[in-house]
C-alpha cells in the first residue's frame, strides 16, 4: 500500500510539471562543490544566430570562452567569444564578437532562483561609427532573470545604444525559455522572446528556437530550428539574405 502511494504521489507530480518534467529519483547526496570553480569551453555552430538573426551571414562560426563561480556567494564571471561577419558586412572592417559579463546567483525559495548582471559586446575594430545611419557596435545590457523549475523569464536591457542602431539605449529583449530532461540523456530547449528596438520600431521581432542536445563522446551535440519575424527588408546581409529566417542548426561543444 506504501509503494501504491508513492506511485500515485509521483504521477501526480508529473502531471502538475505539464508531463515535461520528471519526479527525482532518489540519489546519494552529491559531493560538495568547490568555493571557485574555472571551466573553458570551445565549440562550433553551422550558423551563429543570437536572439534569432545571423550573425555569421548564414555561415559555421568557432566560439570559445571561459567562466569563473564563487560558489559561497554566487558571484561569476566570463568571457566569450565568436567570429562574425555582420559588422564587416556593413563598415568593412570587424570579424569578432567579445563578449565580457559578470553577475550573481541564488536560491530564492525551493525550486525558485535568480540571475542578476552586465554583459558587455565588444566588436574590436568595428567602423559602424564611420557608416552612415549607424553607431558604434560596441553594446552593454543589464538584465535580470527568475527560474522555477524547468522554466526561466529573463529580461535585459541596453544602457548604451543598441548594436550600432543610433538613439536606441534602453532597448529591451525578453526571454521565455526552458530546457526540460528527457530520456537516454536528450535534452530538449525551448525558446521565445521579443527584441524591441528604442524608437525604431520598424525593427522589432520575436524569435523563436526548439532544440534537442546530448552529450556523447565528450563533447555536447545540439540540433535545433530557429526563426523570427523579423522586417524581410531590414534584416538582411549586402546580397539580400534574410539573416531571420527559419533554419536548422547544429552545435557542438566541448567544455573543460
Amino acid at each position: 500500500m506504501k509503494n501504491q502511494k508513492l506511485m500515485l504521489a509521483s504521477a501526480l507530480l508529473c502531471a502538475l510539471l505539464t508531463n515535461f518534467a520528471h519526479a527525482d529519483d532518489a540519489v546519494a547526496p552529491a559531493a560538495a562543490k568547490p568555493d571557485n570553480e574555472l571551466a573553458y569551453n570551445i565549440g562550433v555552430v553551422t550558423d551563429y544566430r543570437y536572439r534569432g538573426i545571423s550573425q555569421t551571414n548564414m555561415d559555421p562560426a568557432l566560439q570559445g570562452g571561459a567562466d569563473y563561480t564563487n560558489n559561497p556567494t554566487g558571484f561569476y564571471a566570463g568571457t566569450w567569444l565568436s567570429t562574425i561577419k555582420w559588422t564587416k558586412d556593413i563598415s568593412g572592417t570587424g570579424d569578432v564578437e567579445w563578449d565580457l559579463y559578470a553577475g550573481k546567483r541564488g536560491d530564492i525559495a525551493p525550486d525558485l532562483s535568480y540571475d542578476v548582471g552586465v554583459l558587455s559586446y565588444v566588436y574590436p575594430s568595428n567602423g559602424l561609427a564611420q557608416v552612415m545611419n549607424y553607431v558604434n557596435a560596441n553594446t552593454t545590457e543589464v538584465y535580470g532573470q527568475l527560474s522555477y523549475k524547468v522554466v526561466s523569464l529573463k529580461y535585459s536591457q541596453s544602457v548604451t545604444n543598441l548594436f550600432g542602431n543610433p538613439n536606441s539605449k534602453n532597448s529591451g529583449y525578453l526571454d521565455l525559455s526552458s530546457t526540460i530532461d528527457l530520456t537516454e540523456g536528450y535534452s530538449l530547449g525551448l525558446h521565445v522572446g521579443h527584441q524591441s528596438v528604442k524608437n525604431n520600431d520598424a525593427y522589432a521581432y520575436t524569435d523563436w528556437k526548439v532544440g534537442v542536445s546530448k552529450d556523447m563522446f565528450g563533447v555536447n551535440v545540439g540540433l535545433s530550428v530557429v526563426g523570427t519575424n523579423a522586417d524581410k527588408m531590414l534584416y538582411v546581409t549586402p546580397d539580400d539574405k534574410f539573416t531571420g529566417k527559419t533554419a536548422l542548426l547544429l552545435n557542438v561543444l566541448k567544455t573543460f
